[in-house]
């Protein structure tokens, strides 16, 4: 996939960024005393952070606490004149545009709910034609990378070229320990389409509980993501919307503390030699793995030939499980992790699904 983007360059937007470019604040705004107390907090920590707040929450059910409303804007000015903090917030319609403008919000968001509904983003990006603020698009809730392509490639049809996606998980069948499985191959992909978009990582939604972040938040900077959401309260244990996912400002700073932010440059001579020597072993296997998938593929349209002309049914199930079985037991003897092994296998049999219903319908 080819993602063309308009974009400028993120040290543009922020004359003093410098990574993690860190957005932290209550999940959402709850009274103008917890907006500014918790605001001072961060301040004190990281004076170049951004501000964050909902004051519309898209709820599944009607309720649930859905946000204070437009009152909340203003307590969103009353931070930023007395911490000196940016603001940034969720937007669902035009009308959170316009309200978001008019109080001087300085950064905006689209929110995973939203990003799967083309026409609500679309309304989104006419309301911001002849604007120049920062806007970030979340990923869709469902991990459909068309669907957060085209959300980015709207909003900066608009004109928008202050633009970045934020990866804050996916929701699927299996989610593992996380809140939302962070699919972190998607945002791999979507950066490769787009080198130039910048990437921040939203811990608290991946992660769902305090002790996840810290190791999620250290893989997004391994993966070379620009910035870091953190949902952070005055008191999580209190908080009207996802309390269990909350840090503390205290907590806030020994997370973004111990992180190590590493280069992705290499300036050692030895050291560029030595991944390009590892780099060319690995190219060579690559070669050979797709000679042999070709080599194994082609037998199974072998088997899907004599399926047919006798009349055999293409899937055999206890034949395929047996099959799962055997490769995991050498799998971990080999120590390749089992999700791995199951993933690559999957995709195998698909294909070779597909091939033996191609010959099966061949007269």
């Amino acid at each position: 996939m080819k993602l063309q983007l308009q974009i400028t360059p993120i040290k543009d937007w922020f004359p003093d960024f410098a990574k993690p470019l860190l957005i932290a604040g209550p999940c959402s705004a709850e009274s103008e005393e917890q907006m500014l107390d918790t605001a001072k907090q961060i301040a004190a920590i990281y004076p170049n952070s951004i501000f964050r707040a909902g004051i519309w929450k898209p709820r599944t059910r009607p309720n649930a606490f859905e946000g204070i409303g437009n009152i909340g804007l203003q307590w969103m000015q009353a931070v930023k004149k007395e911490t000196g903090l940016l603001t940034a917030t969720e937007v669902a319609n035009a009308a959170h545009v316009e309200e978001c403008l008019k109080h001087g919000i300085d950064i905006l968001w689209i929110g995973a709910r939203t990003t799967v509904n083309p026409f609500s983003v679309q309304e989104i990006a006419d309301a911001l034609k002849g604007v120049d603020i920062p806007i970030f698009v979340k990923n869709p809730i469902y991990p459909d990378l068309q669907l957060w392509a085209g959300a980015l490639e709207r909003i900066n049809n608009s004109g928008i070229k202050k633009i970045a996606a934020i990866h804050r998980g996916f929701n699927s069948y299996d989610n593992g320990p996380f809140r939302n499985s962070p699919k972190w191959e998607l945002a791999i992909e979507l950066k490769a389409a787009c080198p130039d978009l910048p990437m921040i990582c939203d811990p608290s939604h991946i992660g769902g509980t305090p002790e996840l972040i810290p190791y999620i938040a250290q893989k997004a900077m391994d993966m070379e993501m620009d910035g870091l959401m953190i949902e952070t309260h005055r008191n999580p244990k209190v908080a009207l919307s996802d309390a269990k996912q909350q840090v503390t400002p205290a907590e806030l700073k020994s997370i973004v503390s111990d992180l190590k932010i590493r280069s992705a440059s290499i300036e050692s001579r030895e050291l560029q030699t030595k991944l390009d020597e590892l780099r060319s072993v690995i190219g060579k296997l690559d070669a050979d793995l797709l000679e042999l998938l070709a080599k194994r593929m082609a037998i199974s349209t072998e088997i899907g030939e004599y399926k047919r002309d006798n009349n055999i049914t293409i899937l055999q199930v206890s034949h395929w499980a047996k099959l799962v079985e055997s490769s995991l037991e050498t799998a971990n003897q080999l120590g390749l992790r089992e999700d791995f092994i199951k993933g690559i296998y999957q995709l195998i049999h698909d294909e070779s699904i597909l091939r033996q219903t191609d010959v099966m319908n061949q007269k």
